[in-house]
């Protein structure tokens, strides 16, 4: 049976963002879902298309309606979720919504979606650390929380329906794009590349 919901997940660094683009771009049938924020619009993002942009008061208002399929709030205050309309959005169009999501917004999607199916995206600890170095995003700090919170996540992957470890970029995209195709193509036909 074709999952209602896709969900790719894994620690910082493990390449979901890089993994997830090459997918879009080879298997046509799946559509990412827009997550809403309360944190402020950046130079260069529109509405709609890198997140749905909220006040704190609007983003309450709508957990309140029942309006979120997953929501969480980080240390800085701010709060991300994804809209239940998010999905009717895509599957209206005949697409497989596709979410990226913390590993703890994941477990509850796949625990509150009947027919959602979870993709852990898995790698080294010491390959984390690397790209988390090599992005240069994080303070030094920040880069010994997250691989903390790696550690602890590498731990649950065994709670996810599939695993796919990203050593190396290609093998990971290609075991990605043919474990998608294969949920996605009916019982008893063939998928040819």
């Amino acid at each position: 049976m074709r999952p209602s919901v896709l969900v790719v997940t894994g620690p910082s660094g493990a390449g979901k963002g890089t993994l997830i683009r090459e997918l879009l771009r080879r298997v046509p049938d799946l559509g990412v879902t827009v997550s809403a924020t309360t944190r402020d619009r950046r130079p260069g993002e529109e509405e709609g298309r890198e997140y749905w942009f909220l006040t704190p008061e609007d983003f309450l208002a709508r957990i309140e309606a029942g309006d979120f399929l997953e929501h969480v709030e980080y240390v800085s205050g701010h709060r991300y979720g994804t809209l239940r309309s998010e999905l009717e959005r895509i599957q209206s169009n005949d697409h497989v919504p596709l979410l990226e999501l913390e590993t703890e917004g994941a477990l509850r999607v796949k625990s509150e979606v009947p027919g959602a199916v979870t993709i852990f995206i898995s790698a080294t600890v010491d390959e984390l650390e690397r790209r988390l170095r090599e992005r240069a995003t994080e303070s030094t700090g920040e880069i010994g929380e997250r691989i903390a919170l790696a550690r602890e996540q590498l731990d649950q992957a065994g709670d996810f329906d599939h695993v796919v470890r990203n050593e190396e970029l290609e093998p990971a995209v290609e075991e990605l794009v043919e474990l998608v195709r294969g949920l996605l193509t009916p019982a008893g036909t063939m998928s040819h590349p």
